[in-house]
Protein backbone atom coordinates (compact mmCIF):
# COMPACT_ATOMS: atom_id res chain seq x y z
CA UNK A 1 0.00 0.00 0.00
CA UNK A 2 1.15 3.39 -0.59
CA UNK A 3 1.57 5.91 1.37
CA UNK A 4 3.20 9.65 1.70
CA UNK A 5 6.74 10.08 1.35
CA UNK A 6 7.16 12.45 4.37
CA UNK A 7 4.99 10.38 6.48
CA UNK A 8 7.27 7.28 5.46
CA UNK A 9 10.42 8.75 6.00
CA UNK A 10 9.35 10.00 9.57
CA UNK A 11 8.09 6.72 10.92
CA UNK A 12 11.43 5.25 9.68
CA UNK A 13 13.34 8.07 12.10
CA UNK A 14 14.81 10.34 9.32
CA UNK A 15 13.38 13.57 11.00
CA UNK A 16 9.70 14.95 11.98
CA UNK A 17 7.45 15.07 8.67
CA UNK A 18 8.01 18.97 9.23
CA UNK A 19 11.36 18.81 8.35
CA UNK A 20 10.71 16.36 5.83
CA UNK A 21 8.72 18.60 4.17
CA UNK A 22 11.02 21.24 3.97
CA UNK A 23 13.82 19.19 2.62
CA UNK A 24 11.43 17.66 -0.21
CA UNK A 25 11.21 21.83 -1.07
CA UNK A 26 14.51 22.05 -0.84
CA UNK A 27 14.87 19.66 -3.83
CA UNK A 28 16.88 17.19 -1.27
CA UNK A 29 14.52 13.73 -1.70
CA UNK A 30 14.79 12.08 -4.95
CA UNK A 31 12.07 9.07 -5.68
CA UNK A 32 13.10 6.90 -8.54
CA UNK A 33 15.71 9.61 -9.87
CA UNK A 34 13.51 12.48 -10.12
CA UNK A 35 12.88 15.17 -7.39
CA UNK A 36 10.25 14.53 -4.46
CA UNK A 37 7.25 16.47 -4.51
CA UNK A 38 4.80 17.36 -1.18
CA UNK A 39 2.08 14.93 -1.26
CA UNK A 40 3.74 12.31 -3.18
CA UNK A 41 2.85 8.47 -2.22
CA UNK A 42 5.82 5.81 -2.22
CA UNK A 43 5.58 2.19 -2.48
CA UNK A 44 8.31 -0.76 -1.56
CA UNK A 45 8.80 -0.48 -5.47
CA UNK A 46 10.21 2.72 -4.71
CA UNK A 47 13.80 4.14 -4.75
CA UNK A 48 14.15 6.94 -2.23
CA UNK A 49 17.26 8.84 -1.76
CA UNK A 50 18.07 11.85 0.65
CA UNK A 51 21.23 14.23 -0.94
CA UNK A 52 21.55 11.27 -3.19
CA UNK A 53 22.03 8.73 -0.38
CA UNK A 54 19.62 5.66 -0.88
CA UNK A 55 17.51 5.21 2.57
CA UNK A 56 15.58 2.03 3.80
CA UNK A 57 12.18 2.36 4.26
CA UNK A 58 11.15 -1.20 4.24
CA UNK A 59 9.97 -1.54 7.38
CA UNK A 60 7.69 1.39 7.90
CA UNK A 61 6.29 0.11 4.35
CA UNK A 62 5.48 -2.66 5.35
CA UNK A 63 3.43 -1.46 8.35
CA UNK A 64 5.58 -4.25 10.78
CA UNK A 65 4.39 -2.94 14.67
CA UNK A 66 7.02 -0.28 16.06
CA UNK A 67 9.15 -1.60 18.87
CA UNK A 68 9.59 0.15 21.86
CA UNK A 69 11.96 -0.63 25.12
CA UNK A 70 13.18 0.91 27.99
CA UNK A 71 16.80 0.45 28.74
CA UNK A 72 18.64 1.15 31.87
CA UNK A 73 21.60 3.48 30.72
CA UNK A 74 24.57 3.29 33.41
CA UNK A 75 27.32 5.99 33.62
CA UNK A 76 30.66 5.70 31.49
CA UNK A 77 28.48 5.18 27.77
CA UNK A 78 27.91 7.25 25.14
CA UNK A 79 24.49 7.94 23.53
CA UNK A 80 25.84 7.80 20.25
CA UNK A 81 26.14 4.74 17.41
CA UNK A 82 29.69 4.41 17.57
CA UNK A 83 32.77 6.32 19.00
CA UNK A 84 35.63 6.83 16.88
CA UNK A 85 37.68 6.19 20.93
CA UNK A 86 36.07 3.02 20.84
CA UNK A 87 34.12 3.92 24.44
CA UNK A 88 31.22 1.51 25.17
CA UNK A 89 27.72 3.51 23.88
CA UNK A 90 23.60 2.34 24.91
CA UNK A 91 23.44 0.59 21.21
CA UNK A 92 26.36 -2.11 22.19
CA UNK A 93 23.18 -3.81 24.54
CA UNK A 94 20.69 -3.45 22.50
CA UNK A 95 19.04 -6.39 20.36
CA UNK A 96 20.19 -6.61 16.56
CA UNK A 97 17.39 -5.86 14.33
CA UNK A 98 17.22 -6.52 10.60
CA UNK A 99 15.07 -3.80 8.81
CA UNK A 100 14.56 -1.11 10.72
CA UNK A 101 16.72 0.75 13.47
CA UNK A 102 17.08 1.88 16.88
CA UNK A 103 16.38 5.38 17.54
CA UNK A 104 17.05 7.04 20.46
CA UNK A 105 14.24 9.47 22.74
CA UNK A 106 16.47 11.93 23.53
CA UNK A 107 20.28 11.54 25.17
CA UNK A 108 22.15 11.61 28.71
CA UNK A 109 26.00 12.55 29.05
CA UNK A 110 28.57 9.92 29.63
CA UNK A 111 28.57 10.86 33.63
CA UNK A 112 24.69 10.46 33.63
CA UNK A 113 22.80 7.57 34.57
CA UNK A 114 19.10 5.89 33.80
CA UNK A 115 15.93 5.90 31.80
CA UNK A 116 16.88 6.04 27.98
CA UNK A 117 13.63 5.04 25.38
CA UNK A 118 14.28 3.38 22.25
CA UNK A 119 11.87 2.88 19.74
CA UNK A 120 11.91 1.95 15.76
CA UNK A 121 9.03 5.00 15.46
CA UNK A 122 10.88 8.00 13.86
CA UNK A 123 7.45 9.84 14.15
CA UNK A 124 7.44 8.26 17.71
CA UNK A 125 10.74 9.23 18.95
CA UNK A 126 10.19 13.16 17.00
CA UNK A 127 7.38 13.90 18.89
CA UNK A 128 8.43 13.05 21.78
CA UNK A 129 11.58 15.31 21.69
CA UNK A 130 10.58 18.16 20.14
CA UNK A 131 9.85 21.21 22.93
CA UNK A 132 6.32 21.36 21.56
CA UNK A 133 5.14 18.27 23.11
CA UNK A 134 6.73 19.39 26.57
CA UNK A 135 6.90 15.66 28.15
CA UNK A 136 8.29 15.79 31.46
CA UNK A 137 11.68 14.34 32.46
CA UNK A 138 12.38 13.40 36.00
CA UNK A 139 15.94 13.27 37.19
CA UNK A 140 17.24 12.09 40.86
CA UNK A 141 20.09 14.72 41.45
CA UNK A 142 22.64 14.37 44.09
CA UNK A 143 24.18 17.62 44.80
CA UNK A 144 27.69 19.07 46.43
CA UNK A 145 26.74 22.77 47.95
CA UNK A 146 25.20 24.34 50.15
CA UNK A 147 21.45 24.86 48.88
CA UNK A 148 18.71 27.17 50.41
CA UNK A 149 15.35 28.86 49.54
CA UNK A 150 16.77 31.54 47.55
CA UNK A 151 18.60 28.79 44.95
CA UNK A 152 15.47 26.65 44.90
CA UNK A 153 13.38 30.32 44.17
CA UNK A 154 16.10 31.22 41.20
CA UNK A 155 16.12 27.55 39.88
CA UNK A 156 12.20 27.30 39.99
CA UNK A 157 11.66 31.14 38.46
CA UNK A 158 14.27 30.36 35.68
CA UNK A 159 18.07 31.39 34.88
CA UNK A 160 19.62 32.81 31.71
CA UNK A 161 22.34 30.22 30.44
CA UNK A 162 24.00 29.98 27.36
CA UNK A 163 21.61 29.14 24.85
CA UNK A 164 18.72 30.95 26.86
CA UNK A 165 16.32 30.53 29.99
CA UNK A 166 15.73 27.35 31.83
CA UNK A 167 13.90 26.16 35.01
CA UNK A 168 12.67 23.30 36.80
CA UNK A 169 8.73 22.90 36.97
CA UNK A 170 9.21 21.08 40.09
CA UNK A 171 11.86 20.49 43.04
CA UNK A 172 10.81 17.89 45.33
CA UNK A 173 14.17 17.26 48.39
CA UNK A 174 14.25 13.92 48.71
CA UNK A 175 16.64 13.47 51.42
CA UNK A 176 19.98 12.69 52.40
CA UNK A 177 22.23 15.00 54.45
CA UNK A 178 25.85 17.07 53.71
CA UNK A 179 27.58 15.29 50.40
CA UNK A 180 24.61 12.62 50.20
CA UNK A 181 21.49 15.26 49.23
CA UNK A 182 19.54 14.58 46.92
CA UNK A 183 16.28 16.09 45.34
CA UNK A 184 13.88 15.32 42.61
CA UNK A 185 13.72 17.89 39.42
CA UNK A 186 11.30 17.97 36.49
CA UNK A 187 12.07 19.93 33.22
CA UNK A 188 9.79 20.05 30.06
CA UNK A 189 12.74 20.08 27.64
CA UNK A 190 16.22 17.90 26.70
CA UNK A 191 18.73 20.81 26.62
CA UNK A 192 22.09 19.43 26.65
CA UNK A 193 23.17 19.10 30.15
CA UNK A 194 20.54 20.84 30.94
CA UNK A 195 19.76 19.84 34.67
CA UNK A 196 23.79 20.00 35.71
CA UNK A 197 23.99 23.33 34.26
CA UNK A 198 21.00 25.14 36.19
CA UNK A 199 22.51 23.93 39.36
CA UNK A 200 25.76 25.19 38.58
CA UNK A 201 24.38 28.43 38.06
CA UNK A 202 23.65 28.95 41.11
CA UNK A 203 27.27 27.68 42.56
CA UNK A 204 25.95 23.56 42.89
CA UNK A 205 27.78 21.19 42.04
CA UNK A 206 26.00 17.54 40.43
CA UNK A 207 28.02 14.92 41.94
CA UNK A 208 25.09 12.23 40.44
CA UNK A 209 21.91 12.01 38.19
CA UNK A 210 19.84 9.83 37.34
CA UNK A 211 16.86 9.98 34.84
CA UNK A 212 13.89 8.06 36.76
CA UNK A 213 11.21 9.14 34.51
CA UNK A 214 10.08 10.11 30.86
CA UNK A 215 6.85 10.88 30.53
CA UNK A 216 4.78 8.15 31.63
CA UNK A 217 7.59 5.64 31.85
CA UNK A 218 9.04 5.40 34.93
CA UNK A 219 12.82 3.68 35.60
CA UNK A 220 11.77 -0.18 36.93
CA UNK A 221 13.85 -0.74 40.34
CA UNK A 222 14.57 -4.39 38.81
CA UNK A 223 15.81 -3.25 35.96
CA UNK A 224 19.91 -3.45 36.53
CA UNK A 225 22.24 -0.72 35.10
CA UNK A 226 23.21 -2.08 31.20
CA UNK A 227 19.50 -3.87 30.65
CA UNK A 228 16.93 -3.20 28.73
CA UNK A 229 13.12 -4.84 28.30
CA UNK A 230 10.24 -4.45 26.48
CA UNK A 231 7.54 -1.72 26.77
CA UNK A 232 4.08 -3.14 28.19
CA UNK A 233 1.13 -2.58 26.19
CA UNK A 234 0.09 0.10 28.47
CA UNK A 235 2.93 1.71 28.53
CA UNK A 236 3.51 2.03 24.98
CA UNK A 237 -0.13 3.62 24.86
CA UNK A 238 0.77 5.84 27.52
CA UNK A 239 3.90 7.13 25.74
CA UNK A 240 2.04 7.54 22.27
CA UNK A 241 -0.34 9.36 23.74
CA UNK A 242 1.64 11.44 25.83
CA UNK A 243 3.40 12.36 22.20
CA UNK A 244 -0.01 12.86 20.77
CA UNK A 245 -0.08 10.08 18.34
CA UNK A 246 -2.68 7.00 18.17
CA UNK A 247 -1.10 3.79 19.68
CA UNK A 248 -0.05 1.09 16.95
CA UNK A 249 -1.90 -1.89 16.83
CA UNK A 250 -1.10 -4.46 19.99
CA UNK A 251 1.43 -7.61 18.60
CA UNK A 252 -1.05 -10.75 18.49
CA UNK A 253 1.10 -12.59 20.13
CA UNK A 254 2.17 -11.75 23.91
CA UNK A 255 5.26 -12.33 24.98
CA UNK A 256 6.63 -11.82 28.55
CA UNK A 257 8.46 -9.18 30.14
CA UNK A 258 12.38 -10.51 30.27
CA UNK A 259 15.15 -7.84 31.03
CA UNK A 260 17.91 -8.10 28.60
CA UNK A 261 21.42 -6.74 28.02
CA UNK A 262 24.83 -7.47 29.64
CA UNK A 263 26.20 -9.29 32.66
CA UNK A 264 28.93 -8.84 35.11
CA UNK A 265 29.60 -5.19 34.30
CA UNK A 266 25.64 -4.34 34.87
CA UNK A 267 25.55 -5.91 38.56
CA UNK A 268 28.47 -3.62 39.22
CA UNK A 269 26.55 -0.82 38.36
CA UNK A 270 23.47 -2.24 40.18
CA UNK A 271 25.74 -1.97 43.31
CA UNK A 272 26.79 1.81 42.90
CA UNK A 273 22.96 2.63 42.21
CA UNK A 274 22.04 1.94 45.29
CA UNK A 275 24.57 3.12 47.52
CA UNK A 276 24.08 5.02 50.75
CA UNK A 277 21.81 8.37 50.65
CA UNK A 278 20.33 7.45 46.96
CA UNK A 279 16.58 8.44 47.33
CA UNK A 280 13.83 5.61 45.82
CA UNK A 281 13.16 6.52 42.09
CA UNK A 282 9.14 6.29 43.32
CA UNK A 283 7.61 9.18 43.97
Amino acid sequence: MAERLQKVLARAGYGSRRQIESWISAGRISVNGKPAELGLTVSPADEIRIDDKPVSVATSLARVIPRTLIYHKPVGELTTRADPEGRPTVFDNLPRLKTARWIAVGRLDMNTAGLLLFTTDGELANRLMHPSSEVEREYAVRVLGKVDATILEHLLKGVDLDDGRAAFTSIRDAGGSGANHWYHVILKEGRNREVRRLWESQGVQVSRLIRVRFGPIELPRALRAGRHRALTRQEVVALYRAAGLTPPPAATRRTPVRHHGRTGKAGKGTATQRSRGRPSHRR
